[in-house]
């Protein structure tokens, strides 16, 4: 049976040990709109920030939790990277690096009319921006 969805977009969340530089990168550098914190059950901080139709949620537990393996998408299995599509790659990819973020892959043509760059954000996680022309 399909799924009969009713919005969109997915929502994502990521669990972090150090909301402040996460919410740095999403929320101030890439201009993320924040709707604000949630607390809930359990001890746990959701900072929630929009990308577009997509709601992400950045947790912060109230007791430190185990980092996940870095190195991206040939770091660990399951849930390496997550893709926005953007009209302004270069200037984004370039504000990225000025900001001091890791490029994990600079600015690549993909095929014909796709390019991307990948950073990764305060965290290690990997994001990828791509522009179709």
């Amino acid at each position: 049976m399909p799924l009969e969805l009713k919005k969109s977009a997915v929502d994502l969340g990521i669990i972090t040990n150090n909301p402040e530089p996460m919410l740095a990168f999403y929320r101030d550098l890439l201009g993320f709109r924040y709707e604000g914190a949630l607390d809930v059950p359990g001890g746990t901080t959701m900072h929630r920030l929009w990308c577009g139709d997509s709601l992400i949620k950045i947790l912060q537990h109230r007791q430190e939790i185990p980092a996940a393996p870095s190195g991206g998408m040939n770091g660990a299995t399951g849930y390496r990277y997550w893709t926005i599509t953007v009209g302004n790659l270069d200037e984004i990819t370039a504000a990225c690096e000025e900001a001091g973020y890791a490029i994990a892959i600079p600015l690549t043509v993909m095929r014909p009319g796709v390019r991307i760059s990948v950073v990764e954000d305060p965290d290690g996680n990997w994001v990828e921006f791509l522009e179709n022309s």
